[in-house]
């Protein structure tokens, strides 16, 4: 036995703090939990990372060359370490000498706080940063130092280029990053592709901190999921069939497994044998899920949503989600249009109430077990 309808829109509109959001399932409703779930792909929180060679990172290992024009003044550097430009190039013509020279340095390892270190540039953060700006940079804090000085920087070797492979590939371990720019099929690939079925298969993608999941079926069939990865990915793969569970008046209480590829809310409703014909209300079925604040349209720092009742303020978790409950009136022909097109996620829970009347039943059946077996006994007495 569950809440009844008026205890689950009680929750949502409780004037001291509503622990739920709400929302009275329609097609405009349906269109911005669908915009939501889009937005939570690989595109929009994975992409624009550029291919390896572009971004320095801490541990990578850096060249630098600087050239300098005759005379030069301050990297008059000894034979061994230089390279003399000919009378015929534009820097040596352009400054009356024949010869210019060029001045190597060891490699630089990025250290843990994304610095290196140049003579006479001293200590110049890299990280974050790409080779020409970090030769811009060095430059620039030459000037003055160096006659005319030019800076040549470039990757020696790319230490932190490689993403971590786990979960359900033929190979786990680590792929190294190269300046192709390997996107997610790219690394499935190189790993042996996956155990599983593609339409059983999620990915989860976790950088700096975050982690994004896809079914592979999604990324291979919408070529914007396919993003570059970018050095420190871990990429995972794993077989959890996604679920929801079902519970109230309807045909069979069950966790229910669906595909990756989908299942809309019409079809969950179908899988569990639909509402009890003499025991659910019609209009009180409800979905029950986690959405993000923002994508509500609350702020997580103050979430007050406007009711019939006025002002309520949302319970949000640390993860800055919030309850919330979607009424699906099954009286309302629309309804079946809007739940045709309501995507299930994983973890849903659908519930049925139980029809006033059923209520009402239930008492009578109470009563009827308590009092008809004293008026048999009475009956017995007397005779």
């Amino acid at each position: 036995m569950g809440p009844s309808s008026r205890d689950v829109v009680h929750a949502a509109q409780a004037p001291d703090g509503a622990q739920v959001y709400l929302i009275d399932l329609t097609k405009d409703n349906v269109n911005s939990a669908q915009n939501a779930m889009n937005g939570a792909g690989f595109a929009d929180t994975m992409g624009g990372a550029l291919p390896v060679g572009t971004i320095i990172h801490a541990g990578d290992v850096l060249s630098i060359a600087i050239w300098e024009a005759p005379p030069a003044v301050l990297f008059n550097a000894t034979p061994s370490s230089t390279r003399s430009i000919g009378e015929g190039s534009a820097l040596a013509q352009g400054n009356g000498s024949s010869t210019a020279r060029q001045s190597s340095f060891p490699d630089q390892v990025v250290i843990s706080d994304g610095t290196i270190s140049v003579p006479f540039a001293g200590q110049i953060p890299v990280e974050g940063r790409t080779t020409r700006q970090v030769a811009n940079e060095i430059a620039r804090r030459l000037r003055g130092k160096a006659h005319m000085p030019q800076v040549e920087v470039a990757f020696s070797r790319n230490a932190s280029a490689t993403a971590t492979m786990v979960g359900e590939f033929e190979n786990n371990g680590v792929i190294p990053l190269t300046a192709k720019g390997e996107r997610v099929l790219d690394a499935i690939a190189l790993s042996g592709g996956t155990k599983q079925p593609i339409n059983k298969t999620t990915i989860q993608i976790t950088r700096a901190g975050v982690a994004r999941s896809l079914p592979l079926e999604t990324i291979i069939r919408d070529p914007r999921q396919n993003v570059v990865l970018a050095p420190g990915d871990i990429m995972s793969a794993y077989f959890q069939p996604l679920s929801f569970t079902a519970l109230g008046a309807i045909g069979q209480s069950r966790e229910v497994s669906f595909e990756s590829t989908g299942l809309s809310l019409i079809e969950a409703l179908g899988r569990v044998g639909g509402l009890h014909e003499d025991k659910a209300n019609p209009a009180g079925a409800f979905l029950f899920r986690f959405e993000d604040a923002r994508a509500l349209g609350l702020d997580p720092a103050n979430p007050v949503r406007q009711t019939e009742k006025g002002p309520v303020r949302v319970a949000v978790d640390a993860q800055g989600r919030v309850g919330v409950i979607y009424r699906v009136n099954l009286r309302d022909p629309a309804t079946f249009f809007a739940a045709q097109n309501f995507a299930m996620r994983d973890k849903d829970i659908l519930y049925v109430s139980n029809a006033p009347i059923v209520d009402v039943q239930k008492f009578v059946g109470i009563i009827s077990s308590t009092i008809f077996p004293i008026i048999s006994l009475n009956n017995a007495i007397t005779r």
